[in-house]
């Protein structure tokens, strides 16, 4: 009996939790070739500073680097329920984030999650919450 794999995080956004208050997270999969494969597997991805936009009923990621400071633009796999779902909270003020590459399994996927962008102020109490539980204000 095989044992299943479970998908281990290839890249985590961790800006995305400092700039944005997350919400629901959606697992959609990627199109992508075999070398965009490799790199990815490799761990030669960053999801620093890329985004999610809908365009003509479709979701793209966009500025996904991949290697040698290549950005590219790669279409993401959702039902038109989810899709839809996503562009009615994006019209009522949210963001689509990505925040994890999942890839220890047989496919990528990749971690999305509606967040509403913070403020200043909000950043800076996630900071203090942070210090403090590390115990730097005790």
């Amino acid at each position: 009996m095989k044992k299943k794999k479970t998908p281990s995080s290839v890249t985590v956004n961790r800006r995305a939790h400092f700039d944005y208050k997350l919400g629901d997270e959606l697992s959609v999969g990627m199109v992508l070739t075999g070398p965009e494969v490799r790199l990815i597997r490799d761990h030669h991805a960053q999801l620093k500073g890329s985004f999610v936009t809908i365009r003509n009923g479709e979701l793209w990621l966009n500025n996904l680097t991949l290697g040698a400071d290549t950005a590219k633009n790669i279409k993401l796999l959702a039902t038109k329920k989810q899709i839809a779902a996503l562009e009615k909270e994006k019209v009522a003020g949210s963001t689509i984030v990505p925040t994890k590459l999942l890839g220890g399994s047989r496919y990528i996927k990749l971690m999305v999650a509606l967040g509403k962008g913070k403020k200043k102020y909000d950043k800076r109490e996630t900071i203090k919450k942070r210090d403090f539980e590390r115990g730097r204000y005790a």
